[in-house]
């Protein structure tokens, strides 16, 4: 089954994206929240997370102040040195990245900061929890580049009496 539902999922994604609205829209949120940690269990079992990584290729996490700290420290960087070197202020006033790709991002899709990366990097891409349902737009954002996202949305619609 699991091969079925990501054959083409970037193309079927952006093809669900009005059925996808309608069911975060409309959902149950407690029977989601039910659905949510064994779907998301095997969506990870389903999708290897380094044979894609876009989100680390077109994607920044938000740097929260203990990100930042947590991460200079590992680095042996002052905060505001590696503000400097690696973080810029987007129009929501959150850190992100500089570039894309992310600079901590190998070229075999691993993270050189793994251990101490942002707190959103290690939640992403939020499958496991509320965020999936209380922020509908950030979640159809992540189902046309994240094979995890689009596998839970389409499993948990196969799930949900309708």
């Amino acid at each position: 089954m699991a091969a079925d539902t990501l054959q083409h999922w970037e193309k079927k994604a952006k093809e669900h994206r009005k059925r996808y609205q309608q069911f975060l829209k409309r959902a149950q949120k407690n029977q989601v929240l039910k659905l949510l940690p064994a779907l998301h269990e095997e969506a990870f079992k389903a999708v290897d997370c380094l044979s894609c990584a876009n989100c680390c290729k077109g994607y920044s996490p938000r740097f929260k102040t203990p990100d930042v700290k947590r991460i200079a420290r590992s680095l042996g960087l002052k905060e505001s040195v590696f503000i400097d070197n690696y973080l810029k202020v987007d129009e929501e006033g959150d850190f992100v990245v500089k570039q894309s790709p992310c600079p901590f991002l190998n070229e075999d899709n691993t993270c050189s900061i793994y251990e101490v990366r942002p707190s959103d990097c290690a939640r992403f891409p939020y499958t496991d929890e509320d965020v999936l349902i209380k922020r509908p737009a950030l979640t159809l954002k992540n189902s046309e580049f994240c094979p995890i996202t689009y596998y839970v949305l389409e499993q948990l619609i196969a799930a949900v009496p309708k």
